[in-house]
């Protein structure tokens, strides 16, 4: 599959392209192309806006005109980027640094059935584990699996670092209006004061561990797989009986000689940050919400994968979400992109799509290797609004610019008595900030003190979901996870590798040897090869 793209562009079209679309971006930072004028054009709001059921978004504001986009277009043509995800859904090999395929899609039911890939009908396996999932959450909730003094389970704890968490996390803070069957927490960081932080919160008779990790060698998780099974032995409890495992079929986590309740296969074709929709996601998300809901969830994934696969360039949403990414950091030079969801049960959507995008995207190769003309990606975060307004606005209005994606959701999760203040409620203050926030970013405002007076010109995009259930929840997840694979396969990068995040890993494995030396040899002189490193090594273990 070929790899070029805008920042490798091994196509002397995609070179002509991007010479074009440089040359316009300078053309749209001219003052006569400010956002006001933009905006005032007959037609803008229809032509820059898109929609399903159930998804809207409306990218009037940012600071793009007709020309600009249809040049964006033509460099997903040249990529061939919506082919690609087209067969990404088919078990085509999209990862090619590690050989492997990305089915997450499949775990919703996107593409063909049967579907194979290396002779195993991924549908069909997924399928078996799914059926897992069900059977297992309805054996906790009726009480037929229980704890080992036989009491029901009543909450569950996920240790589980990276994309075994974050994406699980998100979607159940999003959802936790639904008829909760027990709580979920989340054990990731190998800190001990997150472990003190669980323990002091649970119940520790009735509460079910979920380990999980592909490997079942991640170092934070098996350092607090180990914290855990230490503390419940200390307790007098056997942590087999009080332990599940999400792992890939065969790792030291499926184990016959080393028992659990139950243990649930992940695959090598599903990367962390994409497998939210998998068991990854699916056991917490059913033992603590319910299987239905997992699978409404699953539904609405689904809804967003079809119309990625089955809509033109034109009206595709999540394409053109992507296209919008490229000319925001590549043309326009933004050097971050804020997520505000105004919808406090969608908090955790900024941490997890910063992982998803920052680890798919923040690469400086191709796929087969080659130097990119720049490196690739953007930084990403972000804060629910209003809470953001009284944080970091400041910047966003009048220090250095960055896009936003602002989140509405259009019916609230909350239904019981809602008061007014001014003559609102609480859910359309909401909206009149959100709809303030755009439009001021956008206008700004002239003030002959210069302390108050906005330039505007800032971009931003609105998008609206119809509420907070489970389809909506999956519809906006697997948006952000088409945009940031179609963004890869358009600037010519593999969004399915993370080799980034291991010469940490390895630097931390010779300093862990060193204080190892040290717990066994107190008088044991530290040898790092970093004189720094032994300076706060020193300090680490000095006797208080």
């Amino acid at each position: 599959m070929s790899s070029a793209g805008l920042l490798y562009p091994d196509d002397p079209s995609i070179k002509k392209l991007h010479k074009k679309l440089t040359k316009t971006a300078q053309h749209l930072g001219a003052p006569d192309h400010h956002l006001r004028q933009l905006l005032g054009r007959p037609g803008r709001f229809s032509d820059f806006s898109l929609g399903i059921d159930g998804f809207f978004m409306d990218f009037s504001r940012q600071r793009l005109d007709e020309k600009a986009l249809s040049l964006l277009r033509e460099s997903q043509t040249l990529s061939n980027a919506l082919k690609k995800f087209s067969k990404m859904t088919q078990g085509k090999i999209v990862n090619p640094t590690e050989n492997r395929a990305a089915l997450h899609t499949a775990a919703r039911g996107t593409g063909p059935s049967p579907l194979l890939f290396k002779e195993m009908d991924v549908k069909a396996q997924m399928q078996q584990v799914n059926e897992k999932i069900e059977q297992f959450s309805a054996s906790v909730h009726e009480g037929k699996i229980c704890s080992a003094c036989g009491k029901p389970f009543t909450q569950a704890v996920v240790i589980g670092i990276g994309g075994s968490y974050l994406g699980c996390e998100f979607v159940y803070q999003a959802l936790a209006g639904a008829d909760k069957k027990m709580d979920l927490l989340f054990l990731p960081n190998v800190d001990i004061d997150n472990f003190a932080r669980i323990i002091e919160s649970i119940d520790k008779e009735t509460t079910l561990w979920i380990v999980i990790s592909k490997s079942y060698t991640t170092t934070e998780t098996m350092a607090n797989l180990n914290q855990v099974s230490t503390w419940l032995k200390d307790q007098g409890i056997a942590p087999e009986d009080h332990m599940v495992t999400i792992t890939a079929k065969g790792s030291p986590g499926d184990d016959s000689d080393t028992p659990v309740l139950a243990s649930f296969h992940m695959f090598d074709f599903i990367g962390g940050r994409y497998s939210v929709s998998s068991a990854v996601g699916g056991l917490p998300l059913s033992i603590a919400l319910g299987y239905d809901v997992f699978k409404r969830f699953l539904d609405g994934c689904r809804i967003m994968d079809d119309h990625v696969l089955e809509t033109p360039a034109e009206k595709n949403i999540a394409l053109t979400a992507a296209l919008i990414s490229i000319w925001n950091s590549l043309y326009m030079g933004y050097p971050a992109q804020a997520i505000i969801p105004y919808a406090s049960r969608l908090a955790r959507l900024s941490p997890h799509v910063q992982q998803l995008y920052m680890e798919s995207l923040g690469k400086s190769v191709s796929p087969k290797g080659q130097p990119l003309t720049q490196p690739a990606g953007t930084i990403i975060f972000g804060e629910p609004g209003t809470n953001a307004q009284h944080s970091f606005f400041q910047l966003a209005h009048q220090g250095k610019a960055f896009p936003i994606d602002f989140i509405g959701v259009k019916t609230p999760g909350y239904t019981g008595l809602q008061a007014m203040s001014k003559g609102v409620t609480n859910h359309q203050e909401l909206w009149a900030n959100l709809l303030a926030q755009a439009g001021a970013l956008a206008l700004g405002r002239s003030c002959d003190d210069p302390a108050r007076n906005f330039d505007g010109n800032r971009p931003s995009t609105i998008i609206t979901i119809d509420n907070l259930e489970p389809e909506s929840v999956g519809m906006l997840l697997s948006f952000y996870e088409a945009r940031t694979v179609l963004e890869g396969f358009i600037l010519g990068v593999n969004p399915f590798d993370q080799f980034g995040v291991e010469l940490g890993k390895l630097m931390a494995g010779d300093i862990r040897k060193e204080m190892a030396a040290r717990n066994l040899d107190p008088s044991y002189t530290f040898a790092c090869a970093s004189k720094t490193d032994n300076f706060y090594l020193d300090l680490l273990f000095q006797k208080s």
